[in-house]
């Protein structure tokens, strides 16, 4: 009786304690509260403001983020440590293969936008303005584009225009034009490499563990663990998942790029082919016009060769 007595007066006195903080503590002055039923290490604190009222916004935030623990960022790291340890040398290689691979196909993305080649509507555009005789607009389209297509019709037009021989003309657009469509091919071979050794070093790794799987069977002779072999070809399968998952997207980045390649090739040679058929009347004053100052006097056109040698 004695010991009821005695713990019904302490929780009487922790009671008596509570009302008296909260009789303390005056309205509008901020003070922290706990979710129902969250204790110890837990809970999940939400400050309350205006008299005891909890904020909702931060009830919200509290209540997502109050499970989140920064060492779940470091479990998904020890995560994929362990997976390449479990995969052994191999799947260190495809790493590094695949951050190789990565770092060029982004340069090439960078190289394919500075070049324009997915700008096919300029050159579509100089062709009409050729065939509707508005020579003048169709060189200032093309000079004004980053279109390599586009450019190179634009050098055709100017050195058409100052009288430089067809022929002369055709090859130094032809040569130009090899010379920027091998810049866009530069470091195409590597990632062609990547995306056909990537598989095979997986089935490489994959071959090369289920031969230590079985050696491992082989030498628990009668008293064999299913775990053991389990293990050993899940460890064996991983290289091949990792050769494959590295070769997929490089083999569809180069085949991209492949297919923007060959369209300008293809741009290059039907603007040519349509601008030698163009009547030149009209174009002479325009070029003219927009003759580079530091070849005028100097017997100059626009591809360097001297006006004397125009009449061949």
């Amino acid at each position: 009786m004695t010991m009821v007595l005695a713990q019904a007066g302490g929780v009487a006195g922790a009671n008596a304690a509570a009302d008296d903080a909260e009789a303390e503590t005056p309205a509008g002055v901020e003070g922290t509260t706990s979710e129902p039923g969250a204790s110890g290490a837990g809970a999940t604190e939400v400050t309350a403001v205006d008299g005891g009222q909890v904020d909702p916004l931060l009830a919200d935030l509290a209540a997502t983020t109050g499970g989140a623990t920064s060492g779940q960022a470091f479990d998904a790291l020890g995560s994929a440590l362990d997976l390449f340890e479990a995969g052994g040398p191999v799947v260190a290689i495809l790493g590094a293969m695949s951050i190789f691979a990565l770092a060029i196909i982004l340069a090439k993305l960078m190289q394919f936008s500075a070049a324009g080649t997915g700008d096919r509507r300029s050159v579509r555009e100089v062709l009409t303005m050729l065939k509707s005789g508005r020579l003048g607009e169709a060189f200032a389209r093309a000079r004004g584009s980053r279109n390599i297509a586009a450019t190179i019709l634009a050098e055709a037009m100017e050195g058409q225009a100052r009288g430089v021989a067809e022929a002369r003309v055709r090859e130094a657009c032809y040569c130009e034009a090899q010379l920027r469509i091998e810049a866009l091919r530069g470091w195409m071979r590597p990632l062609e490499v990547i995306g056909t050794l990537a598989p095979l070093l997986g089935l490489f790794g994959t071959v090369l563990g289920m031969i230590e799987a079985f050696g491992q069977l082989e030498a628990a002779g009668s008293q064999v663990d299913p775990a053991i072999l389990s293990g050993g070809i899940w460890e064996a399968l991983l290289t091949t998942a990792v050769g494959l998952a590295v070769a997929i997207p490089v083999v569809a980045a180069v085949n991209w790029f492949e297919r923007r390649v060959e369209r300008v090739e293809h741009d290059i040679d039907t603007g040519l082919a349509g601008l030698f058929g163009t009547d030149w009347d009209d174009l002479p004053q325009v070029a003219a016009a927009r003759e580079p100052a530091e070849m005028r006097g100097q017997g100059l056109d626009a591809h360097g060769y001297h006006a004397a040698a125009a009449g061949e």
